[in-house]
């Protein structure tokens, strides 16, 4: 297999903006935080296990009153404003996030790691293959963005490869570009990605 490297006129309004550190870092931002999980938990003095019992009398032992063993300031007590469930994720307008991926896509093409080429298909899903193909080209880490569907022995060739990702036009996201040192785009992406962005 060999990548077959074209020359296309690009869309000026999608790979042709001077890219702003900003609008990337604010939908990069956006896409980490909806990702996080956010399940982190710590127990407060309700849910801690011990004793109810008052811990020792009242008056007369010199030190301070207390009821609970429970208490934040005991050690295996309850944490007091500790993390509880939530979601990290924040709005940002769909326009913005549109403008973020135009950006991303103008950031590789200004900085002369951006590869259009025919199509990526593989007559065999042999990962052999297409890593032949990806060193020919000195590519280190690459990230394929195909038309509406990806070639199925493709996707399992690059499965097996740490340095290759593979992408549907409709999963292109700001991160994964950013990310992957070179982006390759097939014809049919392209156009996908002029048609979605518009």
């Amino acid at each position: 297999m060999t990548f077959n490297v074209i020359k296309l006129d690009l869309d000026e309004a999608l790979f042709g903006l001077e890219p702003r550190a900003d609008i990337l870092h604010r939908v990069v931002r956006w896409q980490r935080n909806n990702a996080q999980q956010g399940t982190h938990k710590v127990k407060t003095r309700s849910e801690v296990s011990y004793s109810t019992k008052k811990i020792y009398r009242q008056k007369g032992t010199g030190g301070a009153r207390h009821g609970s063993r429970k208490a934040p300031i005991f050690r295996k007590g309850g944490i007091y404003k500790g993390p509880t469930p939530r979601s990290h994720g924040h709005e940002l307008t769909k326009k913005f996030r549109k403008l973020g991926l135009k950006h991303a896509l103008s950031a590789k093409a200004a900085s002369g790691n951006l590869v259009v080429v025919e199509d990526a298909k593989l007559a065999e899903a042999k990962t052999a293959l297409l890593a032949k193909a990806v060193k020919e080209q000195g590519w280190k880490r690459v990230l394929v963005i195909d038309g509406a569907d990806v070639d199925e022995n493709f996707k399992a060739a690059a499965a097996n490869l740490a340095n290759v990702d593979v992408l549907p036009t409709i999963g292109a996201n700001v991160y994964d570009i950013l990310k992957r040192d070179t982006l390759v785009i097939t014809k049919a992406g392209v156009e996908a990605l002029e048609a979605r962005l518009k």
